[in-house]
């Protein structure tokens, strides 16, 4: 079956970019779309074609799926990428691109449903056999009715918004004074940022760690898992810095955390890539937390250290083709990092700090992949995401990859605003990290804003612990916990 003649890419910045990149290499045209504040990107500039669908507001532009449509219309694109964000993960839009004869590269509409909601997607995880936390799974109507769950689950608890994503409607909760402030405030975010304010209330795992499994399925049925991320270091419940594979999993742990994510993705009928994303306390005991139906930001690790293009994967899968192999083929080569270059000011509480790259030079070279969507002279929109790039390594050994990735951040050029590039390069020293001990409290108990000025007063001592705290040298093995090489990697994607 041949490949799409050509590909609309509902998105924009760095993953349009990174879409439109594979697209070139299947020699497949490509569409992007454009709001007014987007008018002269890099996507608008790669792509063969380029449309605009509205002004600066997300609302009026990125997020209208009939002028989406319209736009597959006017150009002949047979099928969409949604990126992540936006539309991606909108069960409605899928449905509207199948009504018009547009071929949607991501699940199946009624996988987008059945994880598109927290309280749903438990029960079904649970159903599903997967590890869940415990906790009250259905939507709490009152106050002293969420402070009399919370006392029977027991304190801490996590008061979390149904309908919630990307850190908004969460709060821990370790007393009845702040079981009644977290349902209020959680249930008003909720609503405010989401339309829906229902919450549920689940035991709060203490020192966390953010872990996920990738999986990818085919039309016919097969779902196989790519290893794990470690997603840890957050703000906000945000995402800074991924890492694969995780230096706390082993091989045993990984297995049955992959197994598990089969069985979900296998429940709701999910093919293309998706993510299923778990809690992981210091014992290893892992709990489902979510699953995203979409291609993630952190997705290049995966790429890195599996050898494959996650997008071609999912191209591949909507135009009905069978994975060309199976879990026992896939292998974990090296270690990769990635870390999120935001337009934030890590001294300021990572406040977004929208401006021009008056500079702006990535870094190269070996082991190097950075996906970006701005050149220098650009202005990032106050309207979106501040992402500017992502900055990825791969080495050998986790040791060769952030050292890597401390010469890589050292040679990042960019001047007109403030960025995380420096909070990035402080983790990459710490011994916490180094040593992979740490867990999503990381921000909280480790970091100053006055130690990115060199005023640490214990910055020396530090230093003394990295070698006697470095973890041992993990082996490299394959997502069954075997032993063995790995595929050669495709990644250096500059252009």
């Amino acid at each position: 079956m041949p490949l799409f003649d050509k590909i609309l890419i509902a998105n924009r910045g760095e993953i349009a970019c990174r879409v439109i990149k594979t697209c070139r290499r299947l020699g497949i045209r490509t569409v992007a779309v454009y709001s007014d504040a987007d008018a002269g990107t890099l996507a608008v500039e790669m792509a063969d074609e380029a449309l605009r669908i509205g002004t600066a507001a997300s609302a009026d532009s990125y997020l209208r799926a009939d002028r989406i449509i319209e736009a597959c219309k006017q150009t002949g694109a047979q099928a969409v990428h949604p990126g992540f964000g936006f539309l991606s993960e909108k069960a409605a839009f899928a449905e509207a691109l199948k009504a018009a004869g547009i071929v949607f590269i991501g699940p199946p509409v009624g996988a987008i449903q059945a994880m598109g909601d927290k309280i749903e997607s438990k029960l079904l995880a649970r159903k599903a056999g997967v590890s869940t936390v415990p906790g009250h799974l259905e939507a709490i109507p009152d106050v002293e009715t969420a402070v009399k769950i919370a006392k029977a689950i027991g304190y801490p608890v996590m008061i979390k918004a149904s309908a919630g994503g990307g850190g908004k409607g969460m709060r821990i909760a370790r007393s009845d004074e702040e079981a009644r402030e977290g349902f209020r405030s959680a249930s008003n975010e909720a609503r405010s940022s989401f339309g829906d304010d229902r919450v549920f209330i689940e035991k709060y795992v203490e020192e966390p760690r953010h872990i996920e499994i990738q999986v990818l399925g085919d039309q016919q049925g097969s779902v196989v898992y790519l290893g794990e991320r470690e997603c840890s270091i957050q703000r906000r419940h945000q995402k800074v810095l991924e890492e694969a594979p995780s230096p706390f999993l082993d091989a045993e742990t990984r297995a049955r955390m992959g197994q598990q994510a089969i069985q979900l993705a296998k429940a709701v009928g999910y093919y293309s890539a998706g993510t299923v994303e778990f809690i992981v306390d210091k014992h290893r005991n892992f709990y489902f937390l979510e699953m995203n139906t979409r291609l993630q930001v952190e997705h290049p690790v995966t790429e890195m250290i599996s050898g494959l293009d996650l997008v071609k994967e999912q191209v591949k899968v909507a135009q009905g083709e069978k994975l060309s192999f199976k879990q026992e083929d896939l292998k974990i080569d090296g270690h990769a990092i990635e870390v999120r270059v935001y337009a934030e000011d890590p001294s300021n509480n990572f406040l977004p700090d929208i401006g021009t790259l008056t500079t702006y030079r990535p870094p190269q070279g070996p082991g190097v992949r950075v996906d970006d969507g701005f050149e220098e002279g650009m202005a990032i929109p106050i309207h979106y995401d501040p992402m500017i790039a992502k900055l990825i390594v791969h080495g050998a050994t986790r040791e060769e990859a952030i050292a890597r990735m401390e010469r890589a951040i050292d040679g990042y050029a960019i001047s007109g605003l403030e960025t995380t590039l420096p909070f990035c390069r402080f983790v990459m020293g710490h011994p916490a990290f180094r040593s992979g001990k740490y867990d999503t409290l990381f921000v909280r108990d480790h970091f100053r804003p006055e130690y990115l000025e060199g005023n640490d007063p214990g910055a020396q001592e530090a230093a003394a612990l990295v070698a006697a705290a470095l973890a041992p040298d993990q082996k490299q093995t394959n997502v069954l916990g075997q032993e063995g090489a790995a595929p050669s990697s495709w990644w250096l994607l500059r252009r």
